[in-house]
């Protein structure tokens, strides 16, 4: 056949495939070739995604991904492919990318910045990976040689899982003892911890470097909950190698556990015997120091921005005790302006994957927000309003900041309630956040008092009060399969924890001041479930203003050269503990009761406006999404009949152009846009 007349899968299959066969791809022990599907697409609605982007080849060995190849049809031109090439090796984090016709090769040494033609036979294996790893480090191999534990094929690792995985495997391979890893909520921190412990353990890597023993790896949280998730997601590890580190068990047995492999426990249980609802107030029965200084070979803090790595809080110490293991910190937010200490103590992530690269990739759900504005905003006092409780400064301007912790109006929260259960689809999942504990309360009441749903389980409150009550509602809201709860209302607990893939909607009823604690209530949001094309934010407290700050989703900032710790201090058998969950909600005020006279009661008027987050993660108004998605709508519509035509109808639509997906896509984000 005729070079200008082949295929590209002609052109695979007679020219390109041969060729990487001749040098050992695919026929090497540890030699793989396939192509990978990189990313599904950004979800755009109805059901429709964005581009998804493959690989044509990808050349693995030895469990690590060498090159990328991209293919084009003999009759184009053998660095047609160059871009993508490029693109997709820097994707998957392959030192090599080529692209090639089949006739001519192109290729690119991604690090050294070197490319050029080159001339066949194209490189085998081995010659690639000494190019990769000329320095002969063993535990490369001793890494690569053990596979990924899919469950049969139920899990396959994501692009970025497996760059988050090989870059902590490449710094312990190295030597290195301190290790960072930053992955957007949603994206499965737990699932790489996993498969990196599952690595380690099959490969006897310790910290002698000596393979002859497995090695002691901790998991540590501050919450229940969250070491409870891990402790069943390391479930393939054989049962006699896990151990969850309860101090009632300690009591019951008289000892500490030493034999298994894989230990699970908070840092309120390192730091007394108080048991397992993190209460500090009965006296220390058990510390860290039961454990020598360098049992644990590998140590992995969970949200490690949270207290682990602060050079204040009592929780270093337990970090500084066990020094000598290699130290990897997860976090879905690290940021230097508020929390410089998990740099100073971790370093520079090796790894980083964020939230608008999620969304990007169509690996997390996107958002729209809606900006709630009403006409008691601030509030001053009026003749005719009521003191029923406290002193009321005559004059003064209540601002966000002090309604429901100095200021308590309730016909104010009952009308924000009204409102966004007026707004959402009552029977899908919803997250409210308040100011306190009582806070919550209230707005669950409230939400109980107009619901449509029979249930008096409709929503619940999980707050640290709670204890083990709100821990069986969460479990249950976290349950695609069950209804019931609804909707939960909570304070400061739930913005971190909640593994619920079906959450569409979170009302903010609080401001949120952190920025750190605003992408984890974002992140409540961003995870994909079937049907699920975005998930809305109904802001009252104009929380919208930080997806203008610079710190939103930018690039984390470098470190500060790391330093030796403050001082940290010692667990305090006086110090209170956190219960039910490791966040400490705050003391309230003294707070001031009001009750609105009747006329100003009934003048409380809500305003919404809509936007959208964009690719480049600036927020955007709703024709702006059409133009980002769609072009000029005016070149692709020939008049305003046609497009409601497709809107009220799209299946049944008749486009005048051939792009029938773009039309029905146009008509359903239409829809979503509520335009």
């Amino acid at each position: 056949m005729h070079a200008m007349h082949e295929t590209e899968a002609d052109t695979r299959a007679n020219r390109i495939d041969p060729v990487l066969r001749d040098a050992g791809w695919g026929v090497a022990e540890g030699a793989q070739v396939h192509r990978e599907l990189i990313c599904p697409g950004r979800i755009l609605g109805g059901g429709q995604r964005g581009t998804a982007l493959s690989a044509d080849y990808v050349l693995s060995y030895r469990g690590r991904k060498l090159a990328v190849i991209e293919a084009k049809r003999a009759g184009l031109g053998h660095t047609a492919g160059v871009g993508q090439a490029k693109d997709y090796a820097a994707r998957l984090q392959a030192r090599f990318a080529y692209a090639t016709n089949g006739i001519g090769w192109y290729g690119i040494d991604m690090d050294g910045g070197i490319e050029g033609d080159i001339a066949l036979p194209f490189p085998t294996p081995e010659q690639l990976w000494l190019r990769c790893f000329p320095d002969g480090n063993d535990w490369h191999e001793r890494f690569g040689a053990v596979p990924f534990e899919t469950g049969s094929g139920k899990w396959q690792p994501r692009y970025y899982q497996h760059n988050a995985i090989t870059a902590v495997l490449e710094a312990i391979a190295t030597d290195r003892d301190r290790i960072l890893l930053t992955l957007a909520t949603g994206t499965g921190k737990t699932s790489v911890a996993f498969q990196i412990a599952w690595k380690l353990f099959h490969a006897k890597w310790n910290l002698s470097r000596d393979p002859v023993r497995r090695p002691r790896i901790l998991f540590l949280a501050d919450r229940n909950i969250l070491a409870d998730q891990a402790f069943n997601a390391f479930s393939a590890f054989p049962s006699d190698a896990l151990c969850r580190i309860r101090p009632e068990e300690i009591r019951r047995k008289g000892g500490i556990p030493r034999n298994a492999s894989v230990f699970f426990t908070i840092f309120q249980t390192f730091m007394t015997g108080a048991g397992d609802t993190e209460d500090e107030s009965t006296a220390a029965q058990f510390t860290f120091e039961g454990y020598e200084p360098d049992f644990f070979d590998f140590i992995v803090i969970d949200e490690c921005h949270r207290g682990g790595a602060r050079d204040e809080s009592t929780w270093r110490a337990i970090l500084e005790y066990f020094k000598p293991a290699v130290q990897l910190g997860l976090t879905a937010t690290p940021k230097r302006d508020v929390n410089g200490d998990t740099y100073a103590y971790f370093g520079e992530p090796v790894y980083t994957y964020a939230l608008k690269e999620g969304i990007g990739d169509g690996f997390l759900t996107p958002f729209k927000v809606r900006q709630m504005a009403s006409t008691l905003d601030e509030y001053t006092y009026s003749e005719g309003d009521v003191v029923l409780e406290g002193e009321l400064e005559r004059g003064r301007v209540y601002t966000e900041a002090d309604f429901n912790t100095r200021l308590v109006i309730d016909q104010r929260e009952r009308s924000r309630v009204q409102e966004f259960m007026d707004q959402i689809d009552q029977r899908q999942k919803t997250l409210v956040f308040c100011a306190t504990q009582e806070h919550a309360a209230r707005v669950r009441n409230f939400i109980n008092q107009i619901k449509d749903n029979p249930s008096p389980h409709y929503c619940e409150r999980v707050t640290a009060d709670d204890g083990e009550l709100g821990e069986r509602h969460l479990r249950a809201f976290q349950d695609n399969e069950k209804t019931l709860p609804t909707i939960l209302t909570t304070s400061q607990k739930l913005s971190t924890g909640v593994d619920a893939l079906n959450i569409r909607n979170i009302v903010l009823l609080r401001p949120v001041t952190s920025m750190i604690e605003f992408k984890q209530i974002i992140g409540r949001g961003t995870r994909t479930f079937e049907g699920k094309d975005y998930f809305t934010i109904y802001d009252f407290v104009k929380a919208y203003a930080h997806f203008n700050d610079p710190a939103w989703d930018g690039e984390p900032l470098p470190p500060d050269d790391a330093s030796e710790p403050r001082n940290p201090r010692r667990p305090s058998e006086r110090e209170p503990g956190v219960p039910g969950g490791g966040i400490r909600e705050p003391e309230p005020p003294r707070r001031v009761v009001v009750k609105l006279s009747d006329g100003r009661e009934r003048s409380i008027h809500y305003i919404a406006a809509t936007t959208y987050w964009s690719n480049d993660g600036r927020m955007i108004t709703a024709p702006e999404v059409m133009q980002q998605l769609f072009g000029d709508l005016d070149a692709l519509l020939k008049d305003e009949d046609q497009l409601r035509a497709i809107w009220s109808d799209p299946a049944d639509a008749k486009p005048s152009s051939s792009a029938s997906r773009t039309w029905v896509t146009t008509a359903s984000v239409w829809t979503t846009c509520g335009a």
